[in-house]
């Protein structure tokens, strides 16, 4: 135990604990309303548990292992006994894992036991990233006053939902999450993770797209068919958006992101949310994607510093509401909301020849690509959750010497210039097809000619076969570009399998079975104005 110890502490550059001697009380019963009964493990300090804050962890990947460890051992080593819970229907606990529906209930009814409990405490610090994180969110508005602080990460109150838009399914987060829950709890489950990498790749490219689980693991995955049948705006989907109880929740709260990960942009927009109502928040955003051990030694450090502050009744250290690691320039900096004040939107247009420039473009032809969902356009770093999968900042030269998409390029900087907070786009389009994706990112090229992703984005549509005014939301940043390096963007037709590849028939993403290849123009004249509009402050 004191080795898993010692390894925790430097993966999460932790300082010494107050103990390295824990007690773990397996398997206590947890009651719900419905007569379900939850399983959680209570991990204490060997000696001097009285009274000590509850730091409560509700997960559905079990209560032991790494991640468990990762997760509860710091936190009862430094301060808190923490009680780890098994989600509904994983890892021994009752009734049948339908992901994400069931969380607020059984939080909140797993919070009515606890504080009857008589080793609670008097304060109760919710804790945990990404699903951890939702379970968190899904109890916002219903809280009892022993709650003292959320501390969320990589995570949003509507999960899930950012994946399932009409205009843009993200493929590789449903798929490869919903074949990973379907088969956890099988004997050697990590193993045969490793082991179906290479399948689950080819299965990627399955049509019709709702047997791609077969070809992959030989068994449904309920919740990625869920996600094929059902976009964002299904009555389907309702019992997994909490963002209106969002702006509600008096309780303080600080929330760890990172700038790749897929849950950002909600993310942000709960922040926004307690900003807006003058909550008690702050924020933190790193270089980071989803799966990171930056984020987790970043939400154990606010579980130790904001969360135990606030169990103790004491005010945590002193810092600014919004911290972010500001890319290109490679350091933290203190904002005081976001988006931060002091950057102007500003419009860099598309021109021919490859020239993007604030100012308005000439009269043009459109620059043309042809588009192959049978070749489809790759994703190259960026916003990626997949097991061997390389993301957030990467080389992009290879992507960008492909014939199906187009760059534009800014002269050299003759200052540094930052970008941070909402980046969007406005591409005028044309397809030969009605149905087309426009897949837009921001790059940063070095003065030996590297191009570095910083962000991007993807919208599809169904009247390309019209001119077309394409607007994309990109992901949120914080980026410095150097004096000397130069601007660029890219236009595209896609990002597989991050995004689903568009097959250019309109039929169900489900069912669809016919490719058709498309021929794309993006236009770029006084009256079609392309552009990519950014957040923008120079610096001197």
């Amino acid at each position: 135990m004191n080795l898993s110890s010692h390894l925790i502490q430097r993966l999460l550059h932790l300082p010494p604990p107050a103990t390295r001697h824990l007690t773990v009380e397996n398997d206590l019963r947890v009651p719900m309303r419905d007569g379900t009964v939850l399983l959680a493990d209570r991990w204490t300090p060997a000696s001097g548990s009285a009274n000590l804050p509850t730091a409560l962890v509700r997960i559905p990947y079990g209560r032991t292992g790494m991640i468990a460890a990762q997760v509860a051992r710091p936190l009862a080593e430094r301060g808190f006994q923490v009680l780890i819970q098994s989600t509904r229907g994983t890892f021994g606990s009752g009734g049948v894992f339908d992901p994400l529906r069931r969380e607020r209930e059984d939080g909140l009814d797993t919070l009515e036991w606890l504080v009857e409990q008589s080793w609670c405490g008097e304060a109760i610090v919710l804790y945990g990233g990404s699903y951890l994180g939702f379970a968190q969110w899904s109890m916002a508005g219903q809280l009892p006053p022993q709650v003292k602080a959320l501390i969320p990460s990589v995570s949003e109150s509507a999960f899930t939902l950012e994946f399932l838009r009409k205009e843009s399914f993200s493929l590789e987060a449903t798929f490869g999450w919903g074949l990973q829950v379907a088969g956890q709890e099988r004997r050697g489950a990590m193993l045969h993770q490793a082991l179906r990498i290479r399948k689950e790749r080819r299965a990627w490219y399955t049509l019709p797209l709702n047997e791609a689980d077969i070809a992959a693991v030989g068994r449904r995955s309920d919740y990625f068919r869920n996600t094929l049948d059902h976009d964002a705006e299904s009555p389907f989907w309702s019992a997994l958006d909490h963002s209106s109880r969002v702006a509600d929740l008096t309780v303080p709260v600080s929330t760890v992101g990172g700038w790749y990960d897929i849950f950002l942009p909600g993310q942000l927009r709960d922040y926004q949310a307690l900003q807006g109502a003058g909550r008690d928040a702050r924020l933190t955003v790193g270089p980071w994607a989803h799966i990171s051990m930056g984020v987790g030694a970043t939400a154990t450090a606010e579980a130790l510093d904001f969360g135990l502050a606030h169990a103790r009744g004491e005010k945590p250290s002193s810092r600014a509401p919004v911290r972010l690691f500001v890319m290109g320039e490679e350091t933290w900096r203190d904002f005081p909301s976001w988006p931060p004040p002091g950057y102007n939107s500003q419009r860099l247009h598309l021109h021919p020849a490859g020239a993007l420039s604030a100012d308005p473009p000439p009269e043009s032809a459109p620059d043309t690509y042809h588009y192959d969902p049978a070749d489809p356009t790759p994703a190259v770093g960026g916003v990626r959750m997949a097991v061997g999968v390389k993301s957030g900042r990467v080389d992009n030269t290879a992507l960008e010497a492909r014939p199906d998409v187009l760059t534009y390029t800014t002269t050299a900087l003759d200052q540094d210039t930052e970008v941070v907070g909402e980046v969007s786009a406005d591409i005028w389009f044309r397809s030969s097809l009605p149905y087309a994706d426009v897949f837009v990112r921001l790059c940063d090229v070095d003065e030996n000619g590297r191009s570095t992703n910083v962000c991007d984005g993807l919208v599809g549509l169904s009247d390309a076969d019209a001119t077309t005014c394409a607007t994309v939301q990109l992901w949120p940043t914080a980026y410095r570009f150097k004096r000397g390096h130069r601007i660029r963007v890219q236009v595209s037709s896609g990002a597989f399998p991050r995004y689903n590849r568009n097959l250019g028939t309109g039929e169900p993403r489900a069912t669809a079975t016919t490719l058709r290849a498309a021929d794309q123009q993006v236009l770029h004249t006084p009256t079609h104005p392309s552009a990519i509009v950014l957040p923008l402050r120079r610096v001197t």
